[in-house]
């Protein structure tokens, strides 16, 4: 109900309306009995018949008559009339900060004075057991007599909080409506919403946004977005939305106060920081911390000014004093510019992998070393020697490296700009992890990825394929991945990998991978803000923006060249600044990393990740080498086991070639001679013909050739709207089934389709979902097909009755991928997320499988699970594993502080 000037309640006469918000309505009325001026809350007639709501008001009156404080308003009385409760409240008289704060930032001194105030009544509300939870500028009252805290309304009684543990807030659920005592109705006054969140956006702690039960630290979060914003006059956390308010507040650090303020002092920068920190661990743990800060900082001589009595002063005294304050200036800052010009040294230092573990550089599921952007984090991937990965974190005052618990075959780490948070790649996802530690927060699908970059505005760019456009996602998860850029197929690209962002978080480098070999490799520029895209350079690797210079690699050679961020230009001449640095040959990554701080991390080795083909028994013995030390792409043996197909990777053009090995004879001979690169071959029924796919046209098409290397090769399957992969053909000559992703299709979604090989054949799907199908295995009766899907979340291995597809059965029990059969057709095998080599007994009477447990042959190492993992002999007893050698990534990191400092010498 709304009240008119000259009504009552009781013993109060209403004289004005002051205010509403979602919870209550304000008025200023008279004590008839006291003759005192009041302010009268009183909960809204929609509301009022709300027993829940009535029994919320009457917990408000008692948590906040609880407190008695110089600095709280005070709680006089409560009363119900006519079905209308109310509250009757202390009334001030004053302007409300957020007013204030219309005008400019308060001085540092009326700052400090009106924050520990602030802090004094919120460490007496938390020692009685209460939480403010809606500390803002418009609950602040400033009187004749200082800052007076208002509205309790988010306030929930819990134990008392005496001796300052941060005790949590329980029974509050997050669609618990917001309270206001005394707010007042304005444009620059904004009231609490009721929603979903209680509280108000731009002042809540992180863990609110995230669900979590509020405690004391999170209203020293609030005070800390207070105190930024009364010294800077600005917002702590701003946006055009709630979201993107709310992801500046998970994600962003604001300006430090003395950069927007000269004057003000460090101290003051700390306090407001440590507020603010992003995990409660990290912050002042009470508000009584706070005040005893601000007030040191109040008490210190950086903000007193000390007035002489002029009448005692002489002035030839004080111009003496005057000269020589000048020139004692004039000394230290001398001594100042000598100190400044003194170059730091140089520091170079070697980190090893942790013990019993290898760093996971040189495969292609695997990425460099990182080094966080404010220098002080190193994160990376090793793997044990069961072949376990995991993502580590080490900071680099410690000597122990700590595993990040969920981080399963992480690949490919980037950190979040304020170096508190982890993005990497696995399971087919793009993810999050705190670098403390924590639940792992999954973002969104990313197949396959190749590297990605977090800006300030909360903004991932990534690569989600091997073959794929750059997108774009916020890095809070839940939203939909955009394209970021645009494939040039006129210049044969076929893959935008490796984004780094520059100063201005908007701009962004990333690297266009060409089919036309490395001397087209290309280093791009390309932003958020418009499709428009700039060449820096060509023939390099990717590269990294770090002081004043662009990182990038020729040949195996670290090159740093001055780099203008505004104008996106290179404006010197390339430094080497180290050797033989090591190059992911697969990947095209090159293995180093630099911070903001001057702080550079490097791996030594080859340009490369070189690996072996070897034979293994069921009980996991070694059984020969059918090849060494060369990157073998997806092997594929004939069905008379006699012959071997493989490609083979030109690390010189960045191109693959498909060779056939004779195992008899122990030959090898070369099949294609194509620009592009040919790969994923496989053999026909009769051994006569090996198909494989080629990208010499720009898109990736299937292409077939005589296995002895007579004729030309043909085109078999060149759709213009998609490429295609071959990955089986049917025992009887009839079908090539092979995978199919959609050319404008950015998130690379890849179905599987069947071919029949008969003149005139016209394809058509078998399985098609909106996850990432691949790795289709056609049974030796033809009756069936192996084949893995991620749909759950975890890839896991089905099958489904060839070639008319529907129905399905589950294969793996525990993750699996990389189906193959025996040539009876009575196994299965494939591998589990820990290369564990796995076999599943399989009966197929008549239309329904029956189906063995999934149970361990042998434990697989360092399998190259992205450039085909195995191969299996007809009879079952022999498998050839494309295995990376355990040795790879045992070379230790190089880590370099000031590196800047040779380049000016």
């Amino acid at each position: 109900m709304s009240l008119h000037a000259g009504s009552k309640l009781g013993p109060y006469e209403i004289q004005s309306a002051l205010g509403a918000g979602g919870m209550g309505e304000v008025y200023r009325a008279r004590d008839t009995r006291l003759d005192r001026t009041v302010a009268i809350k009183i909960l809204p007639a929609h509301l009022s018949s709300n027993p829940e709501l009535n029994a919320r008001f009457e917990r408000e009156a008692r948590s906040v008559s609880a407190l008695n404080h110089p600095h709280i308003c005070h709680l006089y009385d409560i009363g119900k009339q006519d079905g209308t409760v109310f509250l009757v409240m202390e009334y001030l008289d004053g302007e409300s900060l957020a007013q204030r704060l219309q005008k400019g930032p308060l001085l540092l001194k009326q700052a400090l004075e009106f924050g520990i105030q602030i802090a004094q009544a919120l460490a007496t509300a938390h020692r009685a057991g209460i939480l403010h939870r809606d500390l803002k500028p418009q609950n602040v009252m400033l009187t004749a007599g200082g800052a007076k805290l208002l509205d309790f309304g988010l306030a929930k009684s819990t134990p008392a909080l005496v001796g300052g543990p941060a005790a949590a807030v329980s029974g509050m659920t997050p669609s618990t409506p917001t309270m206001t005592i005394a707010e007042l109705s304005s444009p620059a006054n904004p009231l609490t919403r009721q929603g979903t969140v209680v509280g108000t956006y731009q002042y809540m702690a992180p863990e609110i946004l995230q669900g979590a039960e509020a405690d004391t630290r999170s209203d020293v979060f609030s005070l800390g977005c207070v105190l930024y914003e009364m010294v800077t006059g600005r917002r702590a956390f701003e946006g055009k939305s709630q979201l993107s308010v709310m992801t500046a507040i998970l994600e962003r650090d604001p300006e430090p106060v003395s950069q927007i303020i000269p004057t003000s002092p460090a101290a003051l920068d700390y306090v407001v920081k440590t507020c603010l920190e992003k995990n409660p661990e990290e912050r002042f743990q009470t508000a009584q911390d706070v005040k005893l800060q601000l007030k040191w900082i109040a008490e210190s001589s950086a903000t007193k000014v000390e007035t002489p009595t002029a009448p005692e002063a002489k002035p030839w005294l004080w111009r003496a004093i005057a000269a020589l304050a000048i020139l004692v200036a004039i000394a230290a800052g001398a001594g100042y510019m000598r100190l400044a010009n003194r170059s730091l040294p140089v520091t170079r230092s070697s980190i090893l992998p942790p013990s019993g573990k290898s760093f996971v550089t040189m495969v292609p599921a695997s990425g460099p070393a990182v080094i966080s952007p404010d220098g002080t984090w190193l994160t990376f991937t090793a793997r044990d020697d069961k072949g376990k990965t995991l993502l580590y974190v080490r900071p680099l005052t410690s000597l122990e490296p700590q595993a990040l618990a969920g981080t399963d075959d992480a690949m490919y780490p980037f950190w979040s700009p304020d170096s508190h948070d982890i993005g990497f790649f696995a399971q087919g996802r793009l993810k999050r992890v705190r670098a403390n530690g924590g639940p792992v927060q999954d973002i969104c699908e990313a197949t396959n990825g190749r590297g990605g970059a977090w800006n300030r505005a909360g903004v991932i760019l990534f690569s989600p394929t091997a073959q794929a456009v750059l997108m774009r996602v916020a890095a809070a998860g839940g939203g939909k991945p955009e394209p970021a850029t645009t494939m040039d197929v006129t210049k044969t690209q076929n893959s935008h990998r490796w984004p780094h962002f520059l100063p201005d978080n908007r701009h962004y480098l990333y690297w266009a991978r060409s089919a036309l070999g490395a001397g087209e490799q290309s280093l791009m520029v390309g932003s958020l803000d418009s499709n428009d895209t700039k060449l820096i350079i060509k023939g390099v690797t990717t590269a990294s923006y770090a002081s004043g210079y662009l990182l990038f690699m020729r040949e195996q050679t670290l090159l740093a060249q001055p780099f203008d961020p505004s104008r996106l230009e290179l404006t010197g001449e390339a430094t080497p600044i180290a050797e033989h640095v090591a190059i992911n040959g697969p990947t095209g990554v090159p293995e180093f990393s630099a911070s903001e701080t001057g702080t550079l991390v490097y791996q030594t080795g080859e340009a490369g990740g070189a690996w072996d083909l070897l034979w293994y028994a069921r009980d996991g013995k070694p059984a020969g080498t059918v090849a060494e030390q060369e990157r073998y792409y997806y092997p594929s043996l004939s069905r008379d086991n006699k012959m071997l197909a493989v490609s083979l990777f030109n690390g010189a053009q960045g191109t693959a070639d498909v060779w056939v090995l004779d195992l008899q004879r122990g030959t090898k001979s070369r099949l294609t001679f194509g620009t592009g690169t040919q790969i994923s071959s496989t053999w026909s029924a009769d051994g006569k013909t090996v198909f494989y796919s080629s990208n010499t046209g720009g898109a990736t098409h299937i292409f077939g050739k005589a296995a002895d290397g007579s004729g030309s090769e043909r085109t078999v399957l060149a759709s213009p709207e998609a490429s295609e992969v071959p990955y089986s053909a049917s025992a009887d000559g009839k079908y090539l089934v092979y995978s199919r992703r959609l050319l404008n299709d950015a998130k690379g979604n890849v179905d599987i389709w069947v071919l029949p090989l008969a003149e005139g054949g016209k394809p058509f799907a078998i399985v098609q979902t909106p996850f990432s199908d691949v790795g289709p295995s056609i049974s030796p009766s033809g009756k069936w097909m192996a084949y893995q899907n991620n749909e759950s979340g975890r890839t896991e291995v089905y099958l489904t009755p060839f070639p008319a597809g529907g129905a399905r059965w589950q294969v793996s029990t525990s993750g699996g991928a990389d189906a193959a059969w025996r040539a009876d057709g009575k196994e299965l095998f494939f591998l589990d997320p820990s290369d564990a080599m796995m076999a599943v007994d399989v009966d197929t009477p008549g239309s329904t499988p029956k189906l063995g447990a999934p149970h361990v042959l042998f434990q697989a190492t360092g399998v190259q699970r992205q450039v085909g993992s195995f191969v299996v002999s007809a009879d079952g007893k022999k498998f050839l594993v494309n295995s990376g050698s355990m040795k790879q990534g045992s070379e230790p990191l190089t880590l370099v502080t000031n590196w800047t400092a040779d380049l000016k010498k």
